[in-house]
């Protein structure tokens, strides 16, 4: 029994216990209020698949947390200025990245970068999978993308391919498809995808990868033809076109994953709840028709699952980068 002199001093030495316990406990990053707007940072131009997919999810986020959101275009060194601007953000529920697998790419690219974009942004999950077009000038002639392969075997780096710039899904696409096949092809590196593609409607350049959105019209009008999609199954937007192992060309697949990260530090409370709305928002009829109508197909992950294939997509470029002596600086 704690006699009566004695009460005050184990109060006092249970007040210094709790204090002590709280002094240790890792402080809980501070939460932005409630009514404070969202900012969906999307490291590229207006107009890209990206910024498609913040201003059809972004309004819709909102409205489930019951916050305004703003859609931030950060563009500029291939993703990395608008990336660095989360990786540094206050992790308190006011800013999240919307990107493309141009964020792995960039790790070994970009070998000199202050921060890593692997390991220093939290994944939230996965929203879409993206496909590319291994497309050809008319001009050029090439009706398939066995013909392209033995025209660049018979005359090696006289063919000449587009990319919107060094480092991008597009280049590296190619690069791989250049591995597997055997053959050597000139790259031509454009400022971008708009330029890139007027030079192939032109016949300035023959053959290049383009997003399924942005080569579709021209396709389907004649001005360009696609020799194969870079995936594992054909896609119902252009049925008749084989995937690149269909057409004899090498299992080359080159889907591009989209999806939404928060920066370091963020509570696993918020990734989780955000993950929830993100899955639901996903599900509805009216964002599953905006993203197929542009050829992204809806996709959804729990953090940890999309944190795998980020992880898993950064040793596989790396590899070829490595491989193929790829650098953009």
């Amino acid at each position: 029994m704690v006699s009566f002199w004695r009460q005050p001093a184990v109060l006092a030495l249970g007040a210094l216990a709790v204090f002590s316990a709280a002094a240790q406990a890792p402080a809980t990053p501070p939460q932005a209020p409630a009514q404070a707007p969202l900012r969906l940072i999307v490291p590229f131009t207006p107009g890209t698949g990206i910024d498609l997919i913040a201003r059809t999810v972004g309004p819709k986020l909102g409205e489930r947390l019951g916050r305004p959101v703003v859609v931030d275009n950060r563009a500029g060194a291939s993703g990395n200025i608008g990336t660095e601007a989360v990786v540094r953000a206050a992790p308190n529920g006011s800013t999240l990245l919307v990107s493309v697998n141009t964020l792995v790419m960039n790790r070994s690219l970009y070998p000199k970068l202050s921060f890593d974009p692997v390991k220093d942004l939290v994944p939230v999950s996965l929203t879409s999978w993206g496909q590319l077009l291994l497309i050809a000038s008319p001009k050029a002639g090439y009706k398939s993308a066995g013909e392209l392969i033995a025209a660049a075997k018979s005359r090696p780096g006289s063919i000449n391919y587009a990319s919107p710039g060094v480092g991008t899904p597009h280049h590296l696409s190619m690069e791989l498809f250049k591995s597997t096949a055997g053959i050597f092809l000139t790259h031509i590196p454009y400022r971008g995808t708009a330029p890139a593609v007027t030079d192939l409607l032109g016949g300035q350049v023959e053959v290049g990868f383009l997003p399924i959105h942005v080569a579709l019209p021209h396709v389907k009008a004649g001005k360009l033809v696609a020799l194969g999609i870079g995936s594992d199954k054909r896609h119902p937007l252009l049925p008749d076109v084989p995937t690149l192992a269909e057409a004899r060309a090498g299992d080359v697949n080159v889907a591009m994953w989209y999806g939404i990260f928060a920066p370091p530090g963020t509570s696993p409370e918020f990734v989780s709840r955000l993950n929830r709305e993100l899955k639901d928002i996903l599900a509805t009829s009216e964002v599953r028709s905006a993203f197929e109508t542009q050829g992204m197909d809806p996709a959804t992950s729990s953090p940890e699952e999309f944190r795998r294939l980020v992880e898993q997509d950064a040793q596989r470029w790396a590899e070829l980068i490595k491989a193929r002596n790829i650098t953009a600086e």
